[in-house]
């Protein structure tokens, strides 16, 4: 499984990981049993958040890594109506206990909130000293957001941030994406496969991706996922809670796209309008 460096961290983590967002509506045997088998696939980076199920998704990661801890780069998020200081603080904790972990290798703000940043950050800063975690980072910021968190923090702290990011959803492209290059922060994106708007092969620009994938014998998804990661600090965490989809997601790994390939996939997905919201959903 390829890797690269996280950001400042100076740890290699896969370029593709898995997502557990909205798995506590799932079969939890299979859920399970999916993350697991990412695990033995190489897909040993695995997101999850005090706000999936409200506690539940982080049990059930808990379960799924029982044994294992040490294989995985643990991510979890603290909601921003906890994220004053000692409430930041208090949510690691509980994320620590219902994960069954001493520590976190990356601890996110799910998105920016009420309280102080400068608070969070404080937070973070104390949770990394006292080794409760490795590394934190942002999620769902805007250039204006991320340059708060420099002024406050300065270079090489901040890890990653945690964006939306699909082939019919490329707003980061045009100033979050080059943001994260220049100041060497790790870019996650997240539902990768669009939630439920994935391309078909009805659709113009699903067929350029059905017609990608035919030429390397792969699925759709795989392109997918390749070339939402095509740039170095591109990082996908898709959710799989099939077997099978966690399997056709990690055989996207050995899949190498033509720079032709690329440039109709940038002219059949384009990033669409500059001037508009940061998108989350």
């Amino acid at each position: 499984m390829e890797k690269r460096v996280f950001g400042p961290t100076g740890v290699s983590v896969p370029v593709l990981g898995q997502g557990t967002w909205q798995m506590e509506g799932d079969d939890r045997e299979g859920a399970i049993r999916s993350l697991q088998v990412g695990l033995d696939l190489g897909l040993t980076h695995v997101d999850t958040a005090e706000l999936y199920g409200y506690g539940e998704v982080e049990e059930l990661v808990a379960e799924a890594i029982a044994g294992r801890r040490d294989e995985v780069f643990l991510v979890s998020k603290v909601m921003p109506n906890n994220a004053t200081y000692e409430g930041t603080l208090k949510a690691c904790e509980r994320s620590l206990r219902k994960l069954k972990t001493d520590r976190l290798d990356c601890y996110l703000l799910h998105w920016p909130g009420a309280h102080p940043l400068e608070e969070t950050l404080r937070a973070f800063e104390r949770l990394r000293t006292d080794g409760k975690i490795r590394a934190w980072g942002v999620s769902n910021f805007d250039v204006d957001d991320l340059e708060e968190v420099l002024e406050l923090v300065g270079p090489g702290k901040l890890a990653c941030n945690q964006v939306l990011y699909h082939l019919r959803e490329r707003y980061i492209e045009h100033r979050v994406l080059p943001w994260c290059e220049r100041h060497g922060v790790a870019l996650v994106g997240y539902s990768p496969f669009g939630s439920g708007d994935f391309p078909g092969a009805e659709s113009p620009d699903g067929r350029v991706l059905e017609e990608v994938a035919r030429a390397h014998g792969a699925t759709p998804r795989q392109v997918a996922l390749k070339f939402l990661t095509r740039r170095a600090p591109l990082f996908a965490i898709p959710k799989a809670s099939h077997e099978a989809h966690t399997r056709d997601n990690a055989a996207a790994d050995g899949l190498r796209l033509t720079g032709e390939e690329l440039a109709r996939l940038e002219a059949a997905f384009p990033p669409g309008p500059v001037q508009r919201e940061l998108p989350v959903v």
